[in-house]
């Protein structure tokens, strides 16, 4: 069983924000403990073929990489992000059905592993190197508060789907 807790060790505004985000991570992947293959690829909602949990894992990990390494360190952009268009605006989740689970998941906490210590080396109020919207250059802190906030509200959706797969809630 995955191991989580949203207290931190120490109440300063650094480790609170990260002890919760490791949580929302930790929860994302407790959903995902027991899922069969097919259904980690299936998708139990006719209007929205994408929402299945493998792209929703997938793209919980390609958030992350747009939101850290190319808004906040200015790096180029990488993997399915690439191919991004209006007409397919999530192609991390349309291509995650062809990666099985427990990869999509070891890429998630790899990479966590990395951020976690680009985190620990910057300072909450660096400004990320890109602009987002309207020209703003938003800080580190603000970063985490939109990853916390993005991997909670995907850890809903995982819920649902986990509902009407397997018959599972409130994990």
């Amino acid at each position: 069983m995955t191991e989580r807790t949203d207290t931190p060790p120490t109440w300063d505004e650094r480790t609170q924000l990260t002890t919760f985000l490791d949580y929302a991570r930790a929860t994302a992947r407790a959903k995902c403990e027991g899922i069969s293959a097919e259904d980690a690829r299936r998708s139990p909602l006719p209007g929205s073929p994408l929402m299945t949990v493998c792209g929703l894992i997938s793209h919980l990990r390609w958030v992350e990489n747009w939101w850290l390494e190319v808004v906040f360190l200015g790096t180029e952009q990488a993997g399915p992000l690439v191919g991004a268009t209006e007409e397919d605006p999530d192609p991390e989740m349309r291509t995650a059905v062809d990666v099985p689970l427990e990869q999509l998941l070891a890429e998630y906490e790899e990479q966590a592993v990395r951020y976690r210590k680009l985190v620990a080396e910057h300072e909450l109020d660096s400004n990320a190197v890109r602009p987002v919207r309207g020209g703003l250059h938003v800080d580190l802190r603000w970063v985490l508060l939109h990853l916390i906030e993005e991997t909670a509200r995907h850890n809903g959706h995982l819920d649902i789907l986990c509902e009407l797969l397997d018959g599972r809630t409130g994990v």
